[in-house]
């Protein structure tokens, strides 16, 4: 036996689901009037009916549909396109359809032609005198456009069969039927039935694309009308059918009725005594027959019909669970929803049950059923008399699963097992719906690594992703759906309520118990990620807008699994806060078609007292928008900071670097710059329990130290340099005293490791992987691990937003007495139109402790604009966006998300690094939006615009607006890195 099972192993543990349905109908040609054609369209919607099944199916190439009203251009459609399928609506009174049937059929004699009837008693008379031999199938016109689907379903299954039943292994449903109006009604609801088997099978697939391949194994339906055709189709395929369906009676001679139906069942019976029947009959007196057969009954005429079809289906034909059940009829024993089920419970189930649905091929029908071919062959030819035991034949069913799956399990991404999960698996999934955009780009970061041998790649040091579980769509779905948030949610509650709201629901139980098997798991703090399906994406990266959570790690798992829990709720709420609802806006993205998955990922870094964080955290981008000589645009940059990424996301002033020249850090030119510019402070992770609360500020556990109180950290001998006083100098050496500071020399000067490098040869990898310019998040452990390697963590890739449009700025138009705004520092590229307006933030309002008065007044103006539907340019001292009320307006995004163009003006009190951070620059770059840095006087630009507008149309004490006459003219040229806003519009050249 166990040789059978090693020669299973080699050829046929998997299936090749690309060998399945290999010849569908694509196009269809429906030769009908224009009224009949007008009825089907009005209550079908033909078109968007089939589209909508197949996208269910995740089937590509929908059919398309012809439509002509003479059999004249029905013939020249034939003749000059290819056409798959002819369907002909009857007009009564007319022969036109079976005359056109017959020369279509003696032209092309492969071609299927289906009649479409309106169910009425004068067709059915009228079709008794027609000749239908050119007809292939005939069909009653009951007004559900699902009708169309099924037909062209059961055309291509029909075509289908031979190769992909009998050579590939794929069940089917026989059906017995000659009732036109029956078989129009009961086809499409058997389709149902199985579409939605299909999607359950094919979650068996471990990505999305075997997923999709797996869809191509659903069982056929196969129609019969007489016995003898019935016969014929048992003896084809009878190894592969899952059940019959078939009426009682058949209209033998026309008038003569008969019971061909129980001779049927009698002959297949003889056979394969356990293979599910069902009778259907309008007279229920052959309920008793049926059962003295042992085979199911349904009346036609019941109103319940469907419902009674679909779970006798469920129950008899391998669909849904694998229910065994004492035979003693003490009732369900063990129920198995999947294969890691089976395998998991094949010992649990006892001896009588094991042993009645073995024989009754109960294991071998539902294993076919599932699309699980291979293995459901091997049961289907063993019986349990090959066995010396009924213990090896379970071992048999678990050591063939388990080969099964360690097959299709090579290279893909792991569905979460709390037994399977442990320090070597680096990426799982909880849930089986998407993966959102964040998850989806970590699975690709994993795979990139593999692809390309990094993880080992350079000297010192390992890349590797953090080890990572995402849970999927689906349970937001179902967190959202059970406990009925979608009104809360939509509503124009404020966030603290809607937060509130979400709290007190609960996670689905499967999510909850898989969180408990994760913490017992893990033994580090966790962060909380969101990753929606709009996040990340080319054009939509809603890049900082739903919150992320630190879990401090906590030895008691239940209070561990209580905080993940709450801070999933947290993250799931953010996608209905106000922020959110305007970013959405903003997008033309509506919020039911946003869906939030969560990304588990083990935080990066080391634990120092009560703070847990890495050495370095940093965000890189392969294409510069302020180069700064002799660095080119086409080199990057690279921003990193000491402890948690929060600092730079937040617009603190990172080290800032190009890794073709990583010695010539601006910020390190100078000791008075390194000294002004360097790092005051950072993030870390308070490890205490305590502090943690499921808040709407996602920053409640994070510890904002200064540099000084981690001088005594592990991590900081790395990262930190000494500044002398007495000799005005930066030391990298081992020097008692001075002024910490922070500045990696002993990473960009020394090569303590190869992070210039590595960073290249991502920009280099990943920049081809995408196909466009990218950007990545990571962090650094140089905390040394035992093999004394530093960590390089991915943590994020994502697309940057390339130049759509070129546009020249001339000298002349720089030189311009037009010219409202000049920058030689310009972000973004382009044509910027209907912008009439420049809103200016005075400057001499602006200070520290009116920053945030500020921010809140453009945030109001901002509503306004947004309701009028009027684009503005805003104009202030400072960096925009920046956490730092003193370096700028500590705005966020959804505030000023209808501004077309930024202006920053130098401020002349301290030097301002052009704000980069991560996700406002990504905002930023993604919406188009223009980012000019000016160091032109603002009060110049006051009394330009003063000169030109039309009007100041608001004013406050801190903010003025402006509006001109005529639409201004807004210019940035992304390769000179040059912007312009001019009054009226002169001359230019395009690029």
């Amino acid at each position: 036996m166990q040789k059978n099972i090693d020669q299973w192993q080699f050829e046929q543990s998997t299936t090749d689901f690309n060998r399945l349905m290999q010849k569908r109908i694509y196009r269809v040609l429906l030769v009908c009037s224009r009224y009949d054609y007008f009825i089907l369209e009005e209550d079908g919607r033909i078109e968007e009916q089939i589209f909508n099944e197949y996208m269910a199916l995740n089937m590509r190439y929908p059919p398309a549909v012809i439509q002509t009203d003479s059999a004249e251009e029905a013939l020249k459609i034939l003749e000059d396109e290819e056409t798959d399928l002819v369907i002909l609506m009857l007009n009564i009174g007319e022969s036109e359809p079976f005359s056109l049937a017959r020369k279509i059929k003696d032209l092309y004699p492969g071609k299927p032609i289906v009649l479409l009837t309106p169910f009425l008693r004068e067709v059915s008379a009228h079709l008794k005198h027609e000749d239908l031999s050119a007809i292939d199938y005939t069909f009653c016109w009951l007004g559900n456009a699902d009708l169309l689907v099924a037909i062209i379903k059961l055309i291509e299954d029909k075509m289908n069969a031979a190769n992909d039943i009998v050579n590939n292994g794929v069940q089917a449903l026989l059906l017995v039927e000659d009732s036109v109006r029956y078989i129009s009604h009961i086809l499409p609801v058997l389709y149902k039935i199985i579409i939605w088997q299909s999607q359950q099978f094919a979650q068996e697939g471990l990505n999305e694309h075997l997923k999709m391949l797996r869809l191509r194994g659903r069982p056929k339906i196969i129609l019969a009308k007489t016995l003898e055709e019935a016969k014929q189709i048992y003896k084809q395929y009878g190894d592969h059918l899952l059940g019959v369906i078939s009426d009682v009676s058949f209209n033998k001679n026309r008038n003569e009725i008969s019971f061909e139906g129980f001779e049927l069942c009698k002959y297949i019976r003889e056979k394969d005594p356990f293979l599910a029947f069902l009778f259907q009959s309008s007279d229920k007196s052959n309920a008793e027959r049926a059962r003295q057969l042992n085979a199911g009954f349904l009346w036609k005429q019941s109103k319940s019909l469907s419902h009674e079809l679909k779970q006798y289906i469920i129950e008899n034909f391998g669909f849904g669970d694998l229910v065994f059940s004492n035979p003693k009829g003490k009732g369900e024993t063990i129920r198995i929803h999947d294969l890691a089920d089976l395998q998991k419970f094949i010992f649990d189930i006892s001896d009588e049950a094991f042993i009645y649905h073995a024989r009754r091929n109960e294991i071998s029908r539902w294993l076919n059923a599932r699309a699980l071919f291979s293995i459901g062959s091997l049961f289907r030819d063993l019986q349990i008399e090959d066995f010396e035991t009924l213990n090896q034949a379970r071992s048999c069913i678990f050591d063939a699963i388990a080969i099964y799956r360690i097959t299709n399990c090579k290279g893909v991404i792991a569905s979460f097992n709390k037994n399977d999960f442990n320090e070597y698996l680096t990426f799982c999934r909880i849930g089986e719906g998407s993966l959102g955009g964040k998850g989806r780009g970590l699975a690709f970061l994993d795979a990139l690594i593999r692809r390309h041998n990094l993880y080992d790649k350079f000297e010192k040091t390992h890349i590797v992703i953090p080890r990572t579980v995402v849970i999927a769509t689906d349970l937001f779905d179902e967190f959202m759906e059970q406990n009925d948030l979608y009104k809360i949610a939509s509503s124009e509650s404020d966030d603290k309520k809607i937060l509130e709201k979400f709290l007190k629901a609960s996670l689905p139980n499967r999510l909850y118990h898989d969180l408990q098997n994760y913490v017992k798991k893990i033994q580090n703090p966790v962060a909380v990620r969101s990753s929606s399906k709009l996040e990340d994406s080319h054009f939509m990266p809603f890049a900082g807008v739903y919150r992320t959570y630190m879990v401090p790690y906590s030895k008691d798992e239940k209070k561990m699994a209580e905080m993940l829990c709450d801070a999933i709720k947290c993250v799931y709420a953010s996608v209905y806060y106000k922020e959110s609802k305007a970013y959405m806006a903003s997008t033309s993205s509506v919020i039911d078609e946003e869906k939030m998955a969560i990304i588990l990922e083990e935080v990066c870094g080391k634990a120092y007292q009560n703070r847990f964080y890495p050495a370095m955290s940093g965000v890189a981008r392969s294409v510069n928008y302020y180069p700064v000589l002799p660095e080119t645009a086409g080199d990057g940059v690279v921003n990193i900071a000491y402890g948690l990424g929060k600092y730079l996301v937040d617009g603190g002033s990172g080290m800032r670097f190009c890794p073709k020249y990583p010695k010539k850090a601006l910020q390190l030119s100078v000791p008075e710059l390194a000294l002004k510019e360097s790092q005051k402070y950072f993030y870390a992770l308070n490890t205490d329990e305590r502090a943690w609360k499921p808040l709407d500020d996602d920053k409640v556990n994070l510890l904002k130290c200064s540099i000084s109180e981690a001088k005594n950290d592990g991590a900081f001998q790395f990262c930190a340099s000494k500044f002398d006083f007495n000799n005005h100098v930066i030391s990298d050496g081992i020097v008692e005293s001075g002024l910490d500071i922070i500045t990696f020399s002993k990473v960009l000067n020394y090569n303590l490791f190869p992070l210039p490098e590595i960073i290249k040869t991502l920009f280099n990898i990943g920049s081809k992987e995408m196909n466009t310019a990218i950007e990545i998040e990571f962090a650094v452990d140089m905390d040394k691990t035992p093999d004394q390697k530093f960590i390089f963590y991915l943590l994020q890739l994502r697309p940057m937003v390339m130049i759509k449009h070129l546009v020249n700025i001339t000298v002349e138009e720089a030189k311009s007495k037009n010219v409202l705004l000049y920058s030689e520092m310009a972000l973004g590229n382009g044509l910027f139109e209907n912008v009439k307006h420049l809103v200016v933030v005075k400057p001499e309002a602006f200070n520290s402790v009116n920053s945030a008065a500020i921010a809140l007044e453009i945030e109001r103006l901002n509503a306004m604009m947004m309701e009028q539907k009027q684009q503005y340019i805003l104009a202030g001292p400072g960096r925009w966006g920046s956490s730092d009320f003193c370096l700028g307006v500590p705005v966020k995004w959804a505030q000023i998300i209808n501004a077309s163009i930024i202006v920053e003006f130098e401020n002349s009190q301290f030097y301002i690094e052009p704000s980069q951070g991560a996700h406002f620059f990504q905002n930023l770059t993604t919406m188009g939006t223009a980012y000019l840095t000016v160091t032109d006087n603002p009060a110049l630009i006051m009394q330009r615009a003063v000169e030109n507008a039309e009007k100041v149309v608001y004013e406050t004490d801190f903010i003025k607006v402006f509006r001109f006459a005529k639409e201004l003219v807004c210019k940035v040229d992304g390769r000179a890195n040059k912007g312009i806003v001019m009054v009226y519009p002169p001359l230019y050249k395009e690029g």
